[in-house]
């Protein structure tokens, strides 16, 4: 049920930020006031319609996953093809919630790491549309991480705050050399945000296996992707999805990952 409504956010909330941006930039060039149109769209409302024909969907139609295999993965008013994306973020979000809950158990742990998990599916799914990864997302996630670790729920405070800073600032300067040396824009802000949280809620300790896995999935798979799409070298990527990728590995694996690669090393 979770998964459903993440879908909801997904698609929703980048259109409510476009409307706002609308707005502002009206009011701003011409001095208009935003319109009242007659119905709300919010996350809330209106409530869930075909995108082809614009028929309600039904609540016995919209049950997570069972629904889309009962229609045969189509509208039941206009027979259109629905997109597999839906049930998969379904059962991608009960399986991640499904392990944590083994990881942790019934414990205070465990609703926190719902939401960090929850949070970076939204982000992924998002920075895949649109290359966006909103403020209304990151800026949560970072502060929760830090408040949780004022009582070293995951790591001390203390590392919180360097991992919050360094998350940023290591981006941060990636950016800014980049763009020195090309004078090109190599990532967004979101990322930095992005990076920051997950320090927050790990620690520094591992800022540097999230910023390897990330860089190397990402160097992988974005080669891939241009080249079966056939695209240049200059069309833009989003970040964010590696950095959420390695931000959930480091979370759960990232001390057996470390240990055993110091074991390797010969550092002890």
């Amino acid at each position: 049920m979770v998964g459903s409504f993440l879908n909801v956010v997904i698609y929703r909330l980048p259109k409510m930020m476009e409307l706002s941006w609308h707005n502002e930039c009206e009011f701003l060039l011409n001095g208009k006031e935003p319109e009242q149109h007659a119905t709300a769209f919010n996350l809330a409302f209106p409530s869930s319609r075909c995108p082809h024909c614009d028929a309600s969907i039904m609540p016995w139609q919209n049950i997570p996953v069972v629904s889309y295999l009962l229609l045969g993965g189509r509208c039941a008013n206009c027979s259109a093809r629905i997109s597999p994306r839906y049930p998969i973020i379904e059962i991608i979000t009960g399986l991640l919630s499904a392990y944590a809950g083994f990881y942790f158990g019934f414990t205070w742990e465990l609703l926190a790491t719902l939401f960090f998990l929850w949070a970076l599916l939204t982000l992924t799914m998002i920075d895949v549309d649109h290359q966006l990864l909103p403020d209304q997302i990151t800026l949560p996630l970072l502060w929760l991480g830090l408040l949780l670790n004022t009582q070293n729920v995951f790591v001390s405070i203390n590392d919180a705050v360097i991992g919050a800073a360094a998350g940023y600032l290591s981006l941060w300067s990636v950016y800014h050399v980049f763009k020195l040396v090309t004078g090109k824009e190599g990532m967004g802000f979101g990322d930095f945000k992005l990076l920051a949280a997950l320090g927050a809620w790990m620690g520094w300790q591992m800022l540097p296996v999230i910023i390897l896995l990330s860089s190397l999935v990402g160097a992988v798979v974005g080669s891939l992707l241009l080249a079966l799409q056939r695209k240049g070298k200059s069309t833009p990527i989003p970040f964010g999805p590696y950095l959420a990728g390695a931000g959930v590995i480091a979370f759960f694996w990232g001390d057996f990952l470390i240990k055993n690669y110091l074991q390797f090393a010969g550092i002890h």
